[in-house]
């Protein structure tokens, strides 16, 4: 079943720079597994070396935060839509 994988810009280097990609599965992690099967050199971006999603990849489905569903259990449909979303961090606290 396809669903499609929104690509930030950061790492469309890694998926010969399309910004959305077909992948396959069922739930959010399948299709997430799918994706790095087709581009190896995500995985690293999105795995730690334990295999488990990095915690500052975030992924949405529709405007939701999956951490705020059934995270990668998160069910999926086909022609479904999620988006990588890598956090951003740094800085030294103060605002100018």
């Amino acid at each position: 079943m396809p669903v499609f994988i929104q690509i930030p810009t950061a790492l469309r280097a890694l998926t010969d720079k399309q910004s959305e990609v077909a992948a396959e599965g069922a739930t959010v992690g399948a299709a997430v597994e799918s994706l790095a099967a087709s581009y190896p050199d995500i995985k690293k971006h999105l795995y730690d070396e334990n295999g488990v999603l990095r915690s500052f990849v975030n992924i949405y489905f529709g405007d939701t935060n999956i951490k705020n569903l059934d995270g990668l259990d998160t069910p999926l449909k086909d022609g479904d839509k999620i988006m990588l979303v890598p956090a951003i961090a740094g800085g030294d606290g103060t605002w100018v």
